[in-house]
């Protein structure tokens, strides 16, 4: 390749000696000459134009970078390293155009660029003619909406499992999302079954019409659906009840809170009361504080609260834990102090945590207002 290396070494020459101007328009010149011949050329050819293309490309502005790519996005024998560069270049509008078309691009490009760079980058490769489940699973995971929902309706995609898993837990609350899985042709069914079990009726009704042969099964989610609420309102109903009557048994809320009144109302002031300082009162073992912080939130009397956390079940610190919106790890530090005096069995602590997760928001909140309302 003795001509190769000396049209090379000229080319360099000439860059070197010419300016921005001169190599853009070679760069013109000679991406015209391969785009002409590309279905001709040989390996050999490409080759060629590869180091020349490439040597001009890393002089040249963004602009023109960009146009480079989307000339070269549609060729399947396009330059590699060339393309490979422009690929994995940190602006969008030079690596989009071949991320989303070009056939250069392997698996492992496509997966190390899904992994490190930006959500511009993830989007353009959500719409490839073609995804396996492995470049799928980093799209999913590291994608924003746009990005999730981008590569959920693209029917060249594969999912793996832990990808359907993914866009399904992603689509809670996000009925475009969720309209995008559950139109798919290749969710499993028991993906489909939960999905269902999740979406807003708005999405179910598409979704029954989208699968007429799943009638039956859609009808069977949303009867176990509705039986599950009502078991959920029921036992959180008993549970509100009870902690109702014993802070009715119970004695007026005592002067030892006075002290901790003041202290969270000093964090009220100031803007501060959330619920990193709940979780610290409840870490430092500050029962008093923990108590009148955990009451603010919920919106509940001293006593509620009071009652609850002296309750050997758990029911009602959960209940009052999910309509504060609390995170598993401000809940499990609850618990552990509000047991400190007499310990809670592991096996216990972590049941309590998995009724936490199964807890419904909604049938949550409702009893908390019943339990307003009947004492206002």
């Amino acid at each position: 390749m003795a001509v190769h290396d000396s049209l090379i070494d000229d080319l360099e020459t000439a860059i070197r000696s010419g300016g921005a101007e001169w190599r853009a328009e070679t760069l013109r010149r000679i991406t015209d000459l391969f785009v002409t011949g590309a279905e001709v050329y040989t390996e050999d050819h490409v080759e060629v134009f590869d180091d020349v293309i490439g040597r001009l490309a890393a002089e040249i502005e963004i602009k023109a970078r960009a146009k480079l790519a989307s000339r070269l996005a549609e060729i399947a024998n396009a330059p590699p390293k060339v393309v490979k560069s422009l690929a994995s270049d940190d602006h969008a509008e030079i690596a989009g155009p071949v991320l989303a078309r070009s056939a250069r691009l392997g698996e492992t490009e496509l997966v190390d660029t899904a992994k490190t760079k930006g959500q511009q980058h993830l989007l353009a490769i959500s719409r490839r003619d073609a995804l396996s489940e492995t470049v799928t699973d980093v799209l999913v995971t590291r994608g924003d909406p746009h990005v999730v929902r981008s590569v959920s309706e693209n029917n060249g995609a594969r999912f793996s499992e832990a990808g359907f898993d993914v866009l399904v837990n992603r689509s809670a609350g996000d009925d475009v999302l969720a309209e995008h899985v559950g139109t798919r042709n290749d969710i499993p069914r028991h993906h489909f079954l939960k999905l269902i079990a999740n979406a807003s009726n708005a999405v179910r009704d598409k979704l029954a019409a989208a699968h007429p042969e799943a009638a039956e099964d859609i009808k069977q989610v949303l009867a176990e659906v509705v039986g599950t609420i009502r078991a959920e309102a029921a036992t959180a109903g008993a549970a509100t009840a009870a902690a109702a009557a014993t802070a009715a048994a119970a004695p007026t809320t005592s002067t030892r809170f006075d002290a901790a009144k003041q202290s969270v109302a000093a964090r009220i002031r100031s803007g501060s009361l959330g619920e990193a300082e709940l979780y610290g009162y409840a870490k430092a073992g500050k029962l008093e504080e923990a108590t009148v912080a955990f009451s603010v939130m919920c919106g509940v009397p001293i006593e509620v609260v009071e009652a609850a956390m002296r309750e050997e079940r758990t029911d009602m610190v959960l209940i009052l834990a999910r309509t504060a919106g609390l995170q598993p790890s401000t809940l499990k530090a609850i618990l552990l102090l509000r047991t400190s005096n007499r310990g809670i069995p592991e096996l216990d602590l972590e049941r309590a945590l998995k009724s936490f997760e199964r807890l419904n928001a909604d049938a949550a909140r409702k009893v908390v207002r019943f339990y307003r309302a009947r004492n206002n």
